[in-house]
């Protein structure tokens, strides 16, 4: 799935297919300028950053289980958002710290360090990264991801994709090759 904010008209965080299929909104309420978004991949939860409301919240996959982690004035100057074990991570611009904050008890947040002109935050460590199964988008025994002659993209499983084509070219007939 592809997780992703959006406050134009309507504020929402939504979720898709890797392929842009099955939108499906999974907060629409009580939103108004969600700018930061992190995935924890273990519990199926979308933490988010509303810099507006001066929020940070979570809900699980389906967009149930809503809870406020932490709220206030300092909410609005925070930008990117990470999850890794029982913390919260994220950028403080107006004093360019990383923040880390309990994701369990939003009162406990500690500066950690300062970085100049940072925007936005990760956690690279083996434990955040998803194990991988054998997949649609494997390479073919011609080195084509999926059999697709441009572009795969998962579909609503590992085991489905869709074939997509670069700019400039169309999508042929079998469902596979662009010209």
């Amino acid at each position: 799935k592809l997780f992703f904010t959006d406050y134009g008209n309507a504020a929402k965080v939504e979720r898709c297919d890797m392929d842009g299929m099955n939108r499906t909104w999974i907060v629409d309420s009580k939103i108004e300028q969600p700018t930061a978004l992190a995935l924890d991949l273990i519990n199926k939860y979308v933490y988010w950053l509303d810099i507006y409301l001066e929020t940070v919240e979570v809900v699980d996959y389906q967009g149930r289980r809503r809870q406020t982690i932490t709220k206030g004035r300092q909410i609005r100057h925070l930008c990117g958002l990470a999850v890794f074990e029982n913390y919260l991570y994220t950028i403080n611009t107006d004093n360019l710290s990383i923040l880390q904050i309990n994701r369990y008890n939003g009162t406990d947040v500690q500066a950690l360090a300062r970085l100049d002109n940072a925007k936005e935050i990760r956690v690279y460590q083996k434990r955040t990264q998803a194990a991988v199964r054998s997949h649609a988008c494997e390479a073919d025994p011609y080195g084509m991801p999926g059999g697709c002659s441009h572009i795969c993209l998962l579909s609503s499983s590992y085991k489905a994709r869709t074939c997509r084509c670069r700019t400039g070219f169309i999508l042929g007939s079998d469902g596979r090759s662009c010209k």
